[in-house]
């Protein structure tokens, strides 16, 4: 499958299903973008690992590039893309803009994260900021096999939990827990919306 055709193919299922847009007011708003290209895997995604800071309860986690949205910021839409810049040097202008996935609002911080989809059109170079430890892209076929979908224990801030989680299998990376994995198992669902996907009930924080 070409680029476009992979491309065509996600935008036409995010186009289909109207995404759950939050007006849950008291709370912050974020956004993150997930991105994709063709890479030696198939189809791939891009995480960030966070750099490991003692005072982030998100220290260390795995997770898309992102942030805060600030006044700056026309839309939450630009909010992904100016995080996406200001963490990881990608520039998200050329790129293809696929839709947006539904909102997820964190059950023990109060925020709300937006997520935007692109295809990238051309390979990138990352460039880190002091929030970003490393970058990979995973390829989604991996990403989908059952043995790496795992309940696991996590930390946050001071507090274990027991969360559903995706091990990737790489040395020195935490699995992919908490919103993000949320957000990866809403855009798998998508993908493969009629299956009949039995997905796990998860923390999101």
């Amino acid at each position: 499958m070409s680029d476009f055709e992979l491309y065509e193919h996600i935008a036409k299922r995010l186009a289909q299903r109207s995404p759950q847009v939050s007006e849950q007011g008291g709370i912050r708003s974020a956004a993150v973008a997930l991105l994709l290209q063709q890479g030696k895997a198939g189809t791939e995604l891009f995480f960030i690992e966070r750099a490991h800071q003692p005072t982030d309860p998100w220290s260390g986690n795995i997770s898309f590039p992102g942030g805060h949205y600030d006044p700056v910021d026309l839309t939450l839409r630009h909010t992904a893309e100016r995080e996406t810049l200001e963490e990881v040097g990608i520039e998200l202008a050329p790129a293809r803009y696929l839709g947006r996935l539904s909102d997820i609002i964190g059950a023990n911080l109060p925020v709300r994260v937006s997520c935007f989809v692109y295809g990238l059109l051309e390979e990138v170079t990352p460039v880190l900021s002091d929030e970003v430890n490393d970058t990979f892209w995973f390829g989604l076929e991996d990403l989908w096999q059952p043995g790496r979908h795992i309940s696991a224990t996590v930390r946050f801030g001071e507090r274990e939990i027991n969360a559903p989680a995706i091990d990737f299998g790489l040395p020195d990376k935490q699995v992919l827990w908490g919103i993000t994995y949320r957000l990866v198992t809403q855009f798998r669902e998508l993908l493969e919306s009629g299956s009949g996907l039995n997905l796990p009930d998860e923390v999101l924080l």
